[in-house]
Parts: structure tokens; C-alpha cells; sequence
């Protein structure tokens, strides 16, 4: 898959240490913050011949809020940002689909090795599940959100799938095998930071060519550059930022944090409307 060749060909070049495969460290979902996880409701969804987990936090039919992780997996950061959005304005109902079926990476070599062995085409199966899932239990509309490998799905979703009613996207970008933006169906938000590194997935460049490609779709859509800031700019929970340092990501804006979740507020509650 071109996506996760880009992603993994910008994280060779950060100075990471790497532990090798065969001492694995991927942890199990009990590892993930207690506080954070005591919060969810546990569920699993069905889709042909598959079961997968998900994660539900929120008042119930309320609109609804497709969550995808980054590489790492479910991991504490995007439960972190699911809870966010459950209590945007009148409330949400946020759900997280795991796609790496239980498996969460500690450090970028594992992340790659799990984000490789994604079967891309399957997550958006498991997304349109989600989607079909929340609007069967209660949610009106349903949107899809997701950061880095997410926000590429996220996107190839609102081009994907027909169910989607808006989408908010961060820092990542669909390859055009798995998904055309020009043919997105769904409204598409954007965000990018102007100092990403992941060149041909996040940086300023696949940021323009994403918003060329939106403009020729036809459907709503923004795409916004937040000046001073690097790949997964939106972590902000003390663990995200010493990871990020881990990555050489030093930045710290809140104020960048802060604008990026009143757009997603206003774009959610535009093509959602309020519970």
C-alpha cells in the first residue's frame, strides 16, 4: 500500500531507537490507561465474516463520531481525543473501531511493522461497519475523524464510503490506489501542520494537492496549515508529548490545538447538527 510505504519511508529518517521484532512489545489493550478506558463501553460489530472490537464513549443517540487511530493503535492518545469529542457542544457519540484487532505499538518500529501488515481495503470495511453501526443504534448522522494513518482513512472513507456524512481529517493523506480525493462524496476538513516532515503523506505539499483534488470533487471542504507546527501536532496529554519528543517533535501549541478543535466543532456541528 503507497500510504504506508510514504508513512514508513518519512519514519526511517527520525531518530528513533528501533528494538528489534523479535522481542516484540506490543502491549495488550489492559495496558492502555485505566482512567481513560473505564470511560468506554466495549462492543463488537460484525461485518460479513468478521468480528472486531469497539470502543463507545458518549450519550446515546446522539450524532455520531467514527475515531480512528494513528499507527500506534488504540492506544491512550485516541481515546483520549474520542472522549474530547463526546463532549463537544450539545455531545457526541464516539466510537473506535480497532483495526490492529487488540495490538498496540510502543515504539515507530513497531508501529510500522503493524501498520504494514494492515490490510487497508479491511479497515475500510471495518470504518463502514462503524458508520452502519452507530446509525443503527441511535446516532441520526455519523461522521469519521482519524489522525495520521487515521486521517488517511478518515479521507479514502469519505470517498469510499456512501454512508459517511462528514469527515475531519489530520495529518494524513489517502495513496490515489486506495482512494481518489477527487472523487470524495462526503464534506472533508483538513489539517496539516506546515513543519510535518512526512513527505507525500502530511507535509505542506500533500496538504495542497489534497485541497486541489477536494476542490475538483466538488463537496465542502477546508484545508488548513498550522504555521510552526510538526506531524501529530494535536497530542497533548503528557505521555503524547515525551513520545513526540521521543520523535524529535519538540513544537508545543496549544493555541494551534485549540483553533483545530473549534473548526472541527463548527464542521461536525454543520454537517451533523447538534444532539
Amino acid at each position: 500500500m503507497a500510504t504506508a510505504r510514504l508513512l514508513l519511508r518519512s519514519a526511517s529518517l527520525l531518530p528513533l531507537r528501533r528494538s528489534p521484532l523479535h522481542s516484540s512489545r506490543f502491549q495488550p489493550r489492559a495496558a492502555m490507561a485505566s482512567d481513560a478506558a473505564s470511560q468506554f463501553q466495549k462492543i463488537q460489530i460484525q461485518r460479513e465474516d468478521t468480528t472486531f472490537d469497539a470502543y463507545v464513549v458518549g450519550k446515546e443517540n446522539a450524532p455520531g463520531v467514527v475515531v480512528l487511530q494513528e499507527w500506534w493503535g488504540v492506544d491512550y492518545e485516541v481515546k483520549n481525543h474520542a472522549i474530547h469529542i463526546s463532549q463537544i457542544g450539545d455531545g457526541y457519540r464516539a466510537l473506535i473501531p480497532d483495526l490492529y484487532r487488540g495490538k498496540v505499538a510502543l515504539e515507530v518500529a513497531e508501529a510500522q511493522h503493524l501498520m504494514e501488515g494492515l490490510d487497508w481495503q479491511g479497515a475500510i470495511k471495518d470504518i463502514q461497519a462503524s458508520v452502519k453501526w452507530l446509525k443503527e443504534n441511535g446516532s441520526p448522522k455519523v461522521g469519521v475523524t482519524g489522525y495520521c494513518m487515521g486521517g488517511a482513512l478518515a479521507i479514502a472513507s469519505g470517498v469510499l464510503v456512501p454512508e459517511v456524512d462528514a469527515v475531519v481529517a489530520f495529518y494524513g493523506t489517502p495513496s490515489s490506489e486506495l482512494a481518489d480525493a477527487s472523487k470524495a462524496q462526503a464534506p472533508i476538513q483538513a489539517h496539516f501542520g506546515e513543519l510535518d516532515s512526512f513527505v507525500g503523506f502530511a507535509d505542506v505539499t500533500a496538504a495542497k494537492s489534497l485541497e486541489e483534488k477536494l476542490k475538483a470533487s466538488g463537496v465542502a471542504h477546508e484545508v488548513h496549515i498550522y504555521p510552526g507546527c510538526s506531524h501529530a501536532f494535536m497530542n497533548a496529554s503528557p505521555e503524547a508529548v515525551k513520545r513526540r519528543k521521543s520523535m524529535g517533535l519538540t513544537d508545543e501549541n496549544q493555541g494551534a490545538i485549540d483553533l483545530a478543535w473549534s473548526r472541527f466543532s463548527t464542521w461536525m456541528g454543520r454537517f451533523l447538527g447538534s444532539a
